[in-house]
């Protein structure tokens, strides 16, 4: 078994919750899950849990994002540990 399908639904999601902008690698581009011919990039599914790194937009309530993050992912993958890392915040884009 891979962690193809859990990854993604991950990302997906993490990508849903008000206030995540993107998922981010990390600042060496570690943070990922490595799948074949491709990467779900922010993502890490161990046996230790969850690892999701984010960035956030601007303006928003980082913490209550990363809350969001956590429910949400936590929801999905009952008795697993989420661990949120926000690595940044970036501006809206014009217009929002």
């Amino acid at each position: 078994m891979t962690d193809a399908e859990p990854a993604d639904t991950v990302a997906a999601i993490v990508r849903a919750v008000p206030g995540v902008a993107e998922l981010h690698s990390g600042m060496f581009g570690e943070v990922g899950t490595y799948l074949p011919g491709r990467r779900v990039p922010g993502i890490r599914i161990g046996d230790q849990g969850v690892d999701v790194h984010i960035t956030v937009w601007q303006g928003v309530a980082v913490r209550d994002t990363a809350a969001a993050v956590r429910a949400a992912v936590a929801a999905s993958r009952p008795g697993v540990p989420v661990n949120v890392t926000v690595e940044d915040v970036t501006p809206q884009p014009d217009g929002q």
